[in-house]
């Protein structure tokens, strides 16, 4: 199962580090995704202040 993480939010197929921020804060209690192809040119990504291409999760559950 994929986990996001919930500094971030990005979506890891694998492993207990995050390869944006570092983190090791991960939950499998997401909802929605977004894929950022192009983050320079993108305005969803300025909105959700993602600065890094990937797959992104919407919300993080408690």
């Amino acid at each position: 199962m994929d986990k996001a993480c919930k500094n971030c939010r990005l979506i890891i197929a694998q492993g207990e580090l995050c390869p944006v921020c570092g983190g090791t804060a991960l939950t499998s209690k997401w909802h929605g995704y977004v894929v950022i192809l192009n983050a320079e040119k993108s305005e969803i990504a300025k909105k959700l202040e993602i600065r890094v291409n990937g797959t992104y999760a919407l919300s993080l559950a408690e």
